[in-house]
């Protein structure tokens, strides 16, 4: 079963009417890397001077259907100690405990913290291949510390605005860190594929806002030159902590459930709230732009 009504957690961003260009993109990442065995010397250079790598094929459509089952499984209530699932604000006053997992997954925003509750699910985090490669472009042993799973429901899955990972992490600024986005299902530019600005990793950190989310001003936003990356099921994006990315809202009838898996040194030290925001938001925390 579901959570009832009164103990669901929400997600605390704020859906709301952006400006039609926010996501506009100049290009569309049509290469792309053949499996994780495909990263060479020249792949790190371009990820070094980018701040992204595409990997199609990564997964494959066993594990992807695995990793779909794996989410159903967890928002079944099968798990009894499993409570990560954060609703849209959409799925306010709406019966979800009284769906089938099928369609309450419809009004799901993300999974937290899932990984070690289900076998499937932690493969797909701790595959040799992505290790692997995740080890040649951090430097050192990848650790992995956060997992989630992003749900963009059809025609209400919010955006998620313009941010640099970084600015979530308590973790010191010359850190590298690796995001590892995976689609489950075909990811693309009308159901809110990712969309990043190459380079913007090297500009350094940026001041955050409370906004629509916790995130890059609107007014912040250089997006020439942004470019989106629209993935089949099993294809993989890796980037940088701090490139600028986000995802526009899901207007499209077509889910796009994709997982997500950040990695850092296994040797890296853990740094405070406060060294945080004196870095990402110490001006914007508590308040709007």
């Amino acid at each position: 079963m579901a959570a009832p009504a009164a103990e669901r957690t929400y997600d605390d961003g704020l859906a709301a009417p952006y400006a039609p260009d926010l996501y506009h993109y100049d290009h569309i990442a049509a290469d792309g890397l053949n499996g994780f065995d495909a990263i060479d010397d020249q792949a790190i250079a371009r990820f070094d001077r980018e701040g992204y790598l595409v990997v199609h094929n990564a997964f494959s459509p066993q594990e992807v259907k695995g990793g779909l089952d794996g989410l159903l499984r967890l928002i079944s209530g099968e798990v009894a100690d499993f409570n990560g699932v954060m609703y849209e604000r959409a799925a306010s006053g709406m019966p979800v405990d009284e769906m089938a997992p099928e369609q309450r997954q419809d009004y799901v925003r993300k999974f937290m913290w899932f990984e070690q509750h289900d076998e499937r699910l932690h493969a797909m985090a701790h595959h040799p291949k992505l290790l692997a490669a995740l080890e040649r472009l951090i430097g050192e042993t990848p650790f992995l510390f956060q997992d989630m799973a992003l749900l963009k429901p059809p025609h209400i899955g919010r955006e998620k605005p313009w941010h640099q990972d970084h600015a979530y992490f308590q973790l010191a600024l010359n850190t590298r860190v690796v995001g590892c986005w995976i689609a489950l299902d075909e990811a693309t530019t009308e159901n809110g594929c990712m969309i990043v600005i190459p380079g913007t990793h090297r500009q350094g950190p940026v001041v955050h806002f409370q906004r629509r989310d916790w995130q890059i001003c609107d007014t912040d936003i250089k997006n020439q030159g942004a470019t989106a990356v629209p993935l089949k099921p099993g294809g993989c994006l890796l980037f940088s902590s701090l490139i600028h990315h986000g995802t526009p809202t899901n207007n499209s009838g077509l889910r796009r459930r994709a997982v997500q898996f950040h990695y850092r040194p296994a040797s890296a030290p853990k740094t405070t709230v406060e060294e945080r925001l004196a870095i990402f938001g110490e001006e914007g925390k508590d308040v709007t732009c």
